[in-house]
């Protein structure tokens, strides 16, 4: 038996929830001019977090979307892939049609929505009849013709947290770690209320329900009061 099947079979025996974050923050995109690829990214309104120079030829340029916490590599000597064979990374927002309009006047020729008539059904031209979150999409490429995908989500599936921490769903949050907060802060030992709003407020916004969300800020509480 190899190694790699047994570490497969030991893996798919755990059955505990996962106690250490695996934060996927950067994607790595084969381009063939890393200066066009700048312009290009900037002119969009992506933040330029670096541009470093290496040994030899080497250059990386990492950039960030408006309101990503992953961001994008690229430059010389980063990858061996093919310029352009990126294809469908996910750009997810709030109102697909400002965003297609703020892209396209950024210089990005983005597609007209569409949507399919199911999984792996036919693309059909236009949003989705219903409205529904994750069904509306639109296309756009850069230079080297990597690809992206806008997908409207305004409401995301149970358990999967928020698209966008905003003010209006923050001070629900808060409110309903004020309200909470008050059933565990009768049995609970003395504390400083921020550990355990900020335990809460995380759970919520990575889609747990409310009573999660409080087991999570008990056991936070646990942890740092030990």
């Amino acid at each position: 038996m190899s190694s790699t099947q047994t570490t497969h079979e030991q893996a798919t025996t755990v059955t505990t929830t996962p106690t250490v974050d695996l934060k996927l923050e950067v994607v790595v995109l084969p381009v063939s001019d890393v200066d066009r690829a700048r312009r290009f990214y900037e002119g969009l309104g992506w933040r330029v977090d670096a541009d470093f120079p290496g040994v030899g030829d080497f250059r990386v340029v990492q950039m960030t979307p408006p309101g990503s916490p992953c961001s994008i590599h690229f430059g010389r000597g980063i990858t061996t892939a093919v310029p352009g064979s990126v294809q469908n990374l996910y750009l997810v927002v709030a109102d697909i049609e400002a965003a297609r309009a703020e892209l396209n006047a950024r210089g990005a020729d983005v597609s007209e929505t569409f949507h399919f008539t199911g999984f792996g059904g036919a693309r059909v031209s236009g949003p989705d009849p219903e409205g529904r979150s994750y069904a509306t999409l639109a296309t756009f490429r850069d230079p080297d013709g990597n690809s992206w995908l806008l997908q409207e989500i305004k409401t995301r599936l149970p358990g999967r947290g928020l698209s966008n921490l905003d003010v209006a769903s923050l001070t629900g949050f808060l409110r309903e770690a004020e309200e909470r907060h008050g059933d565990y802060q009768a049995t609970a030992p003395k504390h400083h209320w921020s550990d355990w709003y900020a335990a809460y407020v995380v759970a919520r916004e990575q889609g747990r329900t409310q009573d999660e969300a409080v087991k999570d800020g008990a056991v936070h509480m646990e942890q740092i009061l030990r």
